[in-house]
């Protein structure tokens, strides 16, 4: 399995101990059985939206996928430098390389209902389709600037700049001008 994608063993490991069989996760997240089959088996980097179906189908948090050694007491993390790395491909349909690197902030916290996040975004903003899912993000531009793509509209976030948006309107957030970015984002997906 791809170093960029342990998730995919947590997804099936999550599956078996459930006893759900993969057709099963398939039908009850609406996620193609094939993108589910090639994340089990380390072949695709995920995109937020499938994963975020796939952790309600199988009654989990979204940081469910992240942690490692949960603790009751504080996560700290030094100058923004976590271990937890996420790679995600930033497209449901483009699932052969990284375009996000999710530092996680919180792996590891036991029942959090948010999932703090520094970004390496260097998607392009060529060609792209739009998607969603239950919750809300938060979004602070560290360096660079990206753009959001939000239903009919469009923000270019800069510097210093912050969004905070309802993730269940169809969106896409990539970086402005083919520009790498760096970004502090924080998650919200209802369990």
């Amino acid at each position: 399995m791809s170093k960029k994608n342990e998730i995919g063993f947590k997804i099936k490991e999550i599956r078996k101990s459930r006893e759900m069989d993969i057709e099963t996760l398939a039908k009850e997240s609406n996620i193609n059985l094939n993108l589910i089959k090639s994340l089990e088996n380390g072949e695709a980097i995920p995109s937020l939206t499938p994963l975020t179906k796939i952790a309600r189908a199988l009654g989990v948090r979204l940081g469910t996928f992240l942690d490692d050694a949960n603790q009751d007491g504080p996560v700290l993390v030094k100058k923004g430098k976590s271990e937890q790395v996420v790679y995600f491909s930033g497209d449901e349909n483009k699932t052969d390389k990284s375009a996000l690197e999710f530092y996680s902030l919180g792996a590891g916290k036991n029942d959090r209902h948010m999932e703090p996040f520094i970004i390496d975004v260097h998607t392009d903003n060529s060609d792209f389709e739009l998607s969603s899912h239950e919750g809300e993000e938060f979004i602070y531009v560290l360096d660079g600037a990206i753009e959001l793509k939000y239903g009919q509209n469009s923000y270019i976030i800069e510097k210093g700049d912050s969004i905070y948006y309802d993730s269940i309107i169809p969106h896409h957030l990539h970086s402005n001008n083919q520009e790498k970015s760096k970004i502090l984002a924080i998650v919200y997906t209802p369990f």
